[in-house]
């Protein structure tokens, strides 16, 4: 049986959290014995699948499930963090993320854009904003496809450190962004022409929401952009324009603060460089199990 980093990540950090709810420190907090089970669950998937695939290396049903675990991952690690960030404990710092972007820009951005930003540009923002995980399975999707393992796995494991970073800071810095902190402050809700409404009603409840800093959104977006633009340059002519949209909308649907994107920038570029730097020096073992397996197409070199 064989890990990919990728898989590393997944296990120890969702393991880690599971331990973490379960122990004294964070057992009290409400909903702890369910969300632990749930990061037990994701942090056993890598180690069943890739035990299923050694037992079965033919199977490409397997050997797909085990690549892509890391994408549902990434969605339902978020849905389990409450107890985590109550465990924690920190109060809410949407008053000094507000006031650094008064600092930094002279005005708050989303206050701004509601009285400038035309009405049928929120509807097609917040179409890009439901983009989030759309692009990571685009771009994931089509190295699977060119069996380019060595760009797919590095693009995989820059997602997951990434998030666990992400997760981690929202944990550190919890905010629920100007959509609540600055509602007394709107003219009134998003009204598009006809989406907006409908779009950003489907946020307003979702299972977390101290989830502002940094922005998840605007790191993915960017590493797709980053990945593709070396790897798939014709996914990122495609994704540009949507990846654009959807780190706008993050402010013009008032979902995070300007400086929430600030952050976001050098995580992503700092994970996607220090991604390709662990890959360079690993020996390419899957380059070769790939071409001892039949039917599945050579790796193309990196």
């Amino acid at each position: 049986m064989r890990l990919l980093p990728v898989d590393a990540v997944i296990v120890a950090v969702c393991a880690g959290a599971s331990l973490a709810l379960l122990s004294p420190w964070g057992r009290w907090a409400p909903g702890a014995a369910r969300s632990a089970a749930g990061f037990g669950v994701l942090a056993l998937g890598p180690l069943l699948l890739r035990w299923l695939q050694a037992r079965a290396p033919q199977s490409r049903t397997l050997r797909l499930l085990a690549s892509f675990w890391m994408l549902p991952v990434a969605g339902l690690a978020h849905t389990l963090l409450n107890p985590l960030v109550d465990a924690v404990g920190h109060p809410l710092y949407d008053a000094q993320l507000a006031q650094l972007d008064a600092h930094l820009l002279g005005v708050q951005f989303a206050l701004w854009a509601e009285q400038h930003g035309p009405r049928w540009l929120e509807d097609v923002l917040l179409v890009c904003y439901y983009g989030h995980f759309v692009w990571s399975l685009v771009l994931a999707g089509a190295l699977y496809a060119r069996a380019e393992r060595r760009a797919f796995e590095t693009f995989l494991l820059a997602v997951s450190v990434y998030l666990a970073a992400n997760y981690a800071l929202y944990a550190l810095v919890p905010a629920v962004g100007p959509r609540f902190f600055l509602a007394a402050h709107f003219a009134e809700p998003l009204r598009g022409l006809w989406l907006a409404p409908r779009l950003a009603g489907l946020m307003m409840l979702p299972a977390f929401l101290r989830d502002c800093f940094p922005s998840g959104h605007t790191g993915l977006a960017l590493l797709v952009l980053i990945t593709a633009w070396r790897r798939a340059r014709g996914v990122f002519w495609v994704a540009l324009a949507p990846c654009a949209g959807l780190i706008a909308a993050t402010l013009v649907g008032r979902f995070h603060y300007a400086v929430d994107l600030a952050a976001a920038l050098p995580l992503a570029c700092g994970v996607a460089a220090a991604a390709e730097a662990l890959y360079r020096r690993l020996p390419d073992t899957e380059g070769a199990v790939a071409r001892a397996e039949p039917g599945v197409p050579e790796s193309e070199p990196q």
